[in-house]
């Protein structure tokens, strides 16, 4: 949040400053941007506080609401997205918490897809994609997610209201706009309906106090975020959707929408193992008629919520979809958790359908021309160069098809999830362009889109934006300073010793907590029913997890060690952790990044990772690499907390980040409990060192 006052308070910042054309109000708020976010504030954002923001004050005090609280920029929780406005105050029927969140919009016109009622073109081009969520869908969503989130709204049901406020738009202008059905969660307002405002402001608001309902707001944001795990598990056992936000839900409704119109008779819905290269009457599959749908996202931009849930919605119109990975450890969570949902006699059938409904990429080098309607691919990154691997029959081994090639063939409507610095061995080549021009290539009409929101790292794109320059990923620049957002916590270790107590506690405080490393020491099978302990790094040495082809008793099979709570006493790898994530993220970084003259370079030299044999080019290594560490470094939702094995490198990085936890040794002893300097950890963590 960005500021809070009431009403009164507001309104004597509604004055401009001798000789400037802003307002004390916007003046303040570009000050307090620049302090919370260290950086400068978009003109966009400027000029909605200068006009926006007091359109709603004006109307607040012409009420005689000046008690109502106001607060500005309101992030919803774990993610970096934010409501304009949440007004609270006083109920005037029952006195109880009331809460009205407003969306502002500076439009004066709106065109509305013909293609999709929810995407509209307010006038204003960023550059990318001109189509934004409708406003009145975006404050429901808004609305939505604040409630599953905030445990004092899910309470108090109706306490929260929510309105998209076009404050220059006549209602002629937007007309198209009020085709959208209104909810308690979403109703829009315009220049023209300033009256019907005020009439929502009168009825949700007493003249009161607003400060005890904005206090309950922040005091009840604690809820965890639910990871891939639990949104999948809550699919499965429950049934219930997911909340998806902006881009995310944009782009599933277009999908969604799209399936509609191209098959009205439900032609798409062709049984998954239908070997028929017979083609529904229903449904044209030549090429000029295959759309194919990419989705681009960074780590943590809810593509797999997004595939999730898109799955969900497909099977509620009768198109029973397939959702396939590269990663075994994703793939067969997901088929876990379908099998435990299983009732008595049950289980046998609940098997065939999760080996059906979750597959991966390989799995589809027999299947026929369109067989399958709809074809989810997450972690589209990992996407091979090929579906030819040890098991592969000796007859098919000289079948050069790309992999990409055999999942557009298969489905009829092929859907990309993917992240362009995410692809961690040297054959995986899965990137938005690459499937792009091979899609293009085929005669295939392409869309793309990009999930710009993130929903770990307590939703900082500035954290994220910082992991890529320290690695030198895209386009990004030299390494930086990291400059806490209030968002999530960056801190160095002094040691794995301090690392691994600090991850202990943590787990033991009920957080999610792991420790990964690079793959810079073996990974032994294990020795008399035993795990092997390989990380070594002077006298402190833990076990990989488990192998996927062996079984350990008391620790988790691979694909379940991000999940299972027994797996906190290994260290995981880049392949088991990919996808998953939990509140607090340790990360070991080996020798083989290596942080010299003012960067990191890469040291092959010092990788255990069978997949860098002498064929494969140095540059591809290098990227591997860097994407390798890029995934740990992103796994974390509370925070990350690093240690380098190099003291070269770990010393650079204690000039990059001012954190750190560990022990003041006394004559080389470590009997002194860990302490933090400069570092944001969990309360449950700061009671354990009282």
């Amino acid at each position: 949040m960005l500021l809070q006052l009431s009403t009164a308070e507001l309104g004597q910042l509604l004055v401009a400053r001798e000789g400037s054309e802003r307002l004390a109000l916007t003046e303040r708020l570009i000050d307090l941007h620049s302090e919370l976010h260290g950086t400068k504030a978009q003109p966009g954002d400027i000029n909605a506080w200068n006009n926006s923001i007091p359109i709603v004050v004006e109307a607040l005090l012409d009420c005689g609401l000046g008690e109502v609280v106001v607060q500005v920029e309101v992030n919803l929780p774990h993610t970096n997205s934010a409501v304009d406005l949440v007004l609270c105050g006083q109920h005037p029927g029952t006195g109880a918490d009331s809460y009205l969140a407003v969306e502002l919009k500076q439009a004066r016109r709106a065109v509305v897809d013909p293609r999709c009622p929810i995407a509209v073109d307010l006038g204003f081009n960023d550059g990318k994609n001109r189509n934004k969520l409708h406003p009145v869908r975006q404050i429901q969503r808004y609305c939505e997610y604040m409630v599953r989130y905030i445990s004092h709204l899910r309470e108090n049901e109706g306490s929260l209201m929510g309105a998209a406020f076009l404050h220059n738009a006549r209602d002629a202008d937007v007309e198209a706009l009020f085709d959208l059905p209104e909810s308690p969660y979403g109703a829009l307002y315009t220049l023209d309906d300033l009256h019907r405002f005020r009439r929502v402001l009168t009825s949700r608001f007493a003249p009161a106090s607003g400060l005890r309902a904005a206090t309950a707001l922040e005091d009840s944001r604690r809820d965890p975020l639910l990871k891939v795990t639990d949104l999948a598990r809550q699919r499965s056992v429950v049934r219930g959707g997911l909340v998806l936000l902006d881009e995310q839900h944009l782009a599933t409704d277009l999908i969604v929408r799209h399936l509609k119109r191209a098959d009205p008779r439900g032609a798409f819905n062709v049984g998954l193992f239908d070997t028929s290269d017979t083609v529904p009457e229903a449904v044209d599959a030549g090429p000029e008629h295959k759309r194919v749908f990419i989705l681009r996202g960074g780590p943590g931009s809810g593509k797999s919520a997004v595939a999730l849930e898109l799955q969900r919605l497909l099977g509620n119109e009768g198109h029973e979809a397939v959702l396939a990975s590269g990663s075994r450890a994703y793939t067969e969570t997901l088929r876990q958790i379908m099998i435990s949902s299983a009732r008595k006699g049950q289980k046998s059938d609940k098997e065939k359908s999760a080996r059906r409904r979750y597959q991966y990429f390989n799995s589809f080098t027999g299947s026929a021309p369109n067989s399958i309607g709809v074809l989810i691919c997450d972690e589209a990154h990992r996407m091979r160069r090929s579906s030819t691997h040890r098991n592969t029959p000796k007859e098919l081994r000289d079948d050069d098809r790309p992999q990409a090639t055999e999942l557009l063939a298969a489905a009829r409507v092929p859907v990309f999830l993917l992240d362009d610095h995410q692809s961690i061995r040297p054959d995986e080549v899965g990137s938005a362009d690459y499937l792009k021009e091979l899609a293009e290539s085929l005669g295939y009409q392409v869309r793309v889109d990009d999930l710009e929101g993130t929903f770990r790292a307590g939703g900082s794109k500035r954290y994220q934006s910082w992991v890529r320059r320290l690695l030198g990923l895209g386009t990004s620049s030299d390494p930086e300073v990291w400059h806490p957002d209030g968002r999530t916590t960056l801190t160095i270790a002094d040691s794995p010793e301090d690392l691994e107590e600090f991850i202990g506690v943590c787990g033991q405080q009920g957080f999610t907590a792991r420790i990964t490393a690079g793959f810079c020491w073996k990974w032994s099978n294990p020795q008399q029913g035993r795990l092997v302990p390989d990380v070594r790094i002077g006298d402190w040495h833990r076990p990989w997890n488990v192998k996927p082809t062996h079984h350990v008793p008391g620790a988790p099979p691979s694909y379940l060690w991000s999940t299972d709570p027994l797996g906190i006493g290994q260290i995981g790898c880049v392949y088991t952790a990919q996808t998953f994530e939990y509140d607090w993220n340790g990360v070991i970084i080996g020798p083989d990044l290596l942080f010299r003259d003012g960067k990191f370079i890469v040291d092959r030299s010092a990788s255990r990772d069978p997949a860098f044999h002498s064929g494969v080019e140095e540059a591809v290594v290098n990227r591997c690499i860097r994407n390798a560490y890029h995934v740990l470094l992103t796994r974390g939702i509370a925070g990350t907390i690093v240690y380098a094995v190099d003291p070269e490198t770990q010393n650079a990085l204690r000039k990059f980040v001012t954190g750190t936890i560990g022990r003041q040794n006394i004559k080389g002893t470590r009997s002194r409990p860990l302490t933090a300097e400069g570092a944001q950890l969990p309360p449950a963590y700061r009671e354990h060192q009282r």
